[in-house]
């Protein structure tokens, strides 16, 4: 089988890319993700800059790390984070444990972006996911985003492309 197809990402690219702000603060971000459905998303800054991309592992990394440093941070804050995890947000706020985070979507983000041009072949689309070890990649043109393709895009462009041949030949 030839691994060209011709079929640029431009064809299968979600065309319409939620983005967050670097200013938001976590519990936000939080939010966007889940009320949007989506695992992650382009970080922009003030004036629409692309700058990084976020997602629910680095919010999950980013909030576990107070376990991992508890010998080296203060141990009231340690026990005080072990309490919101075991109890709701209501019973947290009744015990007056609940600590708010001054942590932004700046702060945790990872700052390199991955990205290709809307004129990329689905090859280098999926060369450039696997290298990385990415999920997802921003689609641009003159350096703007003009969409988003993600590991889940290239199984749905599999399975069109190739799942009915397979049919067929069984």
């Amino acid at each position: 089988m030839n691994a060209d197809t011709g079929i640029t990402v431009s064809s299968i690219m979600q065309r319409d890319v939620l983005s967050v702000e670097d200013n938001w603060p976590l519990h936000r971000l939080a939010r966007f993700l889940t009320d949007n459905q989506i695992s992650g998303a382009p970080v922009t800054s003030a004036n629409g800059e692309l700058i990084g991309v976020v997602s629910l592992t680095d919010i999950v990394r980013y909030d576990s790390m107070p376990e991992r440093q508890a010998e080296v941070r203060d141990t009231h804050e340690y026990y005080l984070h072990t309490l919101e995890m075991q109890v709701t947000q209501e019973e947290a706020t009744s015990f007056h444990a609940e600590q708010e985070t001054s942590a932004t979507v700046r702060d945790l983000m990872t700052p390199m972006i991955f990205e290709v041009d809307e004129n990329a072949s689905i090859e280098e689309v999926a060369d450039t996911m696997v290298k990385g070890h990415i999920h997802r990649l921003f689609v641009t043109h003159n350096r703007k985003i003009s969409g988003v393709v993600t590991a889940l895009d290239m199984v749905e462009y599999l399975r069109n492309s190739f799942g009915a041949g397979l049919a067929r030949e069984a």
